[in-house]
């Protein structure tokens, strides 16, 4: 059970560095908030999968912190998008756009 229980939490932790990896590597910040917000629910859920197997008396605690970050995560990264929205946040298009050319013509 140790074993299955290490093999997740590096899982985990390989899924938050490519989080920020991803955080400091994407051009604008819609992007930024996908990879951060996708990567880093799915690695901490791993963390706490993990933790679960090596420390089964500690099961309840951390299914409830679990949940707390699978709504909590999505709902803030969500709020912070709709925001820069809002405010008519730019994002970076890179290659040809086919619907702005026709709209040019």
């Amino acid at each position: 059970m140790f074993i299955i229980g290490y093999i997740l939490l590096l899982i985990g932790a390989i899924f938050i560095f490519l989080g920020i990896l991803g955080v400091f590597r994407m051009p604008d910040l819609f992007n930024k908030l996908q990879a951060g917000t996708k990567a880093t629910t799915l690695g901490f859920i791993s963390l706490v999968a993990g933790m679960i197997f090596i420390h089964p008396e500690w099961w309840g605690k951390l299914l409830l912190v679990g949940f707390f970050v699978l709504l909590t995560n999505p709902i803030g990264s969500h709020n912070l998008a709709r925001s820069a929205h809002s405010n008519r946040e730019e994002m970076v298009i890179h290659g040809e756009d086919a619907l702005s050319e026709k709209e040019e013509s």
